[in-house]
């Protein structure tokens, strides 16, 4: 994968990003664009102070950088310096601190995902039919051996890939977002079960 597209955090990167105005700081700056502190800071209804400290300490590991072409004299913007972020949590298994905030990590993650799922099922009738039509929400059941599955997140993590660096639809038609566009959440959840259970 392109590293200046995808960054693969380290121990000092991931006590950084596990805690709640820094994730949220970093995911507004990805989702929306670059951002002064005091324009971050009412975005996430927060003041400030805050926001500027979190943004210096994200900015001290490498997860964001001043975006120099917007800023104006004391009026700093910020932007994020990749689109994806990934750790594996193996990594950090054998030290006790750097595992609690994998596990806050993967937990907020989770919860993030679970509120994108929520949005989609009570807003979905608001979207023209091609877009409930082109949706998925489904999982499959398939036995693997741990290679073959890490084999198979790396096909579709690919195909993903492939659909980032091509861009958007210049031949979309318009419809209710403007452009005939929207951005598009792909969750992959992939692990083993202990039994099937309904």
């Amino acid at each position: 994968m392109d590293g200046s597209r995808h960054v693969e955090l380290n121990s000092t990167q991931l006590r950084c990003l596990a805690h709640p105005v820094r994730s949220r700081l970093l995911a507004a700056l990805r989702l929306q664009g670059p951002g002064t502190s005091a324009g971050l800071a009412q975005r996430l209804r927060t003041n400030t102070g805050v926001t500027s400290y979190h943004l210096r300490e994200l900015a001290d590991v490498g997860l964001i950088e001043e975006d120099e072409g917007l800023g104006t004299g004391r009026e700093r913007f910020w932007k994020s310096k990749h689109d994806v972020t990934r750790w594996t949590e193996t990594d950090f298994d054998d030290h006790p601190d750097d595992r609690a905030a994998a596990e806050w990590l993967t937990g907020h993650h989770i919860r993030l995902v679970n509120r994108w799922r929520e949005d989609w099922l009570e807003s979905r009738m608001d979207w023209p039919v091609e877009w409930r039509e082109a949706a998925s929400l489904g999982d499959m059941r398939v036995r693997l051996s741990a290679a073959q599955t890490a084999a198979m997140v790396r096909e579709l993590e690919a195909v993903v890939e492939r659909y980032l660096e091509t861009g958007p639809d210049p031949e979309s038609a318009s419809d209710v977002t403007g452009d005939g566009q929207a951005d598009v959440f792909v969750l992959l959840d992939v692990f083993p079960a202990r039994e099937a259970w309904l």
